[in-house]
């Protein structure tokens, strides 16, 4: 048999995937199982789109991103979280995953370690193994699932025989929704600058934010910041398959490298729209998020009258939720039993690394029809 690269045969597609796949062929099933927001992209977004398309916009675009549309990124992210950007810091990326992908690649070499916070969005780890990087997990568990600089520093102390080069830090965090405040970044930003670690900072949920401002690790570590951004969760723009990675120009330089022989451009469309939203869209996230913000409210209050534990989340548009106990089940099994007798769909906390065992996730990102059924349901077999 012709053979096929072994690192692809060690690693398995997204769990949050496979189970939701699994839970669509349940007739009847609601889902709150995916990271997509229940808002269509705004109009005036779709109408430039429109246009650029009817005057024939469909050929190739600059390998980095149009020059317009990385100058207008800068500035965007600049006014809204007070960074300090110019266009030659900005790459356009197809999607944030690829964002990822791409600076894994240009800061890594295999044998290298990366430190990451658990659990976590599960995507990072495949991009790792076919890098021939390996994790060291950060079990955030008795934290609160916060990671902490303490944390990090005892970290580095157990690990000083290994070349450790980056940390992928998401938050607001998917699953857990947590964030963090300027002390407790500026005390981890300290760490990893005394160690010369760059900082792959995933911020992508940084405009659903709830009960305080986001601050990006990017206004406080600008030279080790790799800053992971994109469109698809404030503008609801998932299909459109748009990221960006901002950071110091020597650094954006090489990446393109990467980036031009994987993908060669986002697609001219794609970066269309991206420019209206973020010239025109600046306040496109704000009604979303304030809806959010009144389901998680809403949500985490009834989910707490029906004794379920959660940590309310600062950010994002996900519940972390433990299984009750007394079940004596694991995540996947108390998942499957609400979709199969509920015909409702969440994601088992395992999909998440084993550091997720024991919770599930909720999306709120979904109708309130949807949330009201999800409570009736958690009720119903949670007791």
């Amino acid at each position: 048999m012709i053979k096929i690269n072994a690192a692809v045969d060690q690693i398995e597609l997204s769990g949050i995937r496979q189970f939701d796949e699994w839970v669509s062929k349940i007739d009847g099933v609601s889902k709150l199982t995916l990271g997509e927001p229940n808002f269509v992209t705004p109009q005036h977004i779709m109408d430039a789109t429109k246009r650029a398309l009817d005057q024939g916009q469909t050929h190739y675009e600059a390998s980095a991103g149009n020059p317009e549309l990385r100058r207008a990124t800068a500035e965007y992210y600049n006014e809204k979280f007070e960074l300090n950007y110019r266009a030659s810091n900005v790459l356009v990326t197809v999607g944030a995953t690829e964002a990822i992908a791409t600076a894994l690649k240009t800061i890594t070499a295999p044998g290298d370690y990366v430190l990451i916070p658990v659990p976590c969005y599960p995507a990072y780890l495949p991009l790792m193994a076919l890098q021939g990087v390996k994790p060291i997990f950060m079990d955030t568990r008795a934290t609160n699932f916060r990671v902490t600089a303490a944390l990090i520093e005892e970290t580095l102390g157990q690990n000083k025989d290994k070349s450790i080069v980056g940390f992928i830090f998401n938050y607001p965090t998917n699953p857990t929704g947590i964030s963090y405040d300027c002390a407790e970044l500026s005390a981890i930003k300290d760490i990893l600058k005394m160690n010369g670690i760059w900082v792959m900072s995933d911020e992508i949920y940084c405009e659903l934010t709830y009960d305080q401002p986001h601050i990006s690790m990017a206004s406080l570590y600008p030279e080790g910041t790799i800053l992971i951004m994109g469109l698809s969760k404030s503008h609801a723009m998932t299909g459109w398959r748009i990221g960006f990675v901002l950071a110091e120009e020597r650094l954006i330089t090489a990446m393109k490298k990467v980036h031009q022989y994987h993908v060669t451009t986002a697609a001219t469309l794609s970066q269309v729209a991206a420019l209206e939203a973020v010239t025109n869209g600046k306040q496109d996230s704000v009604s979303m998020r304030d809806i959010y913000q009144t389901r998680r409210d809403r949500l985490v209050t009834l989910l707490k009258k029906i004794g379920y534990n959660l940590i309310k989340p600062d950010g994002t548009f996900y519940l972390f939720v433990q299984v009750p106990e007394k079940l004596k089940v694991t995540s996947v099994e108390f998942c499957r039993k609400l979709a199969i007798q509920e015909k409702v769909a969440v994601i088992p906390g395992s999909a998440f690394t084993e550091f997720g065992e024991g919770y599930f996730r909720v999306s709120f990102a979904a109708s309130d029809e949807q949330l009201e059924k999800v409570v009736i349901a958690l009720k119903n077999i949670g007791h």
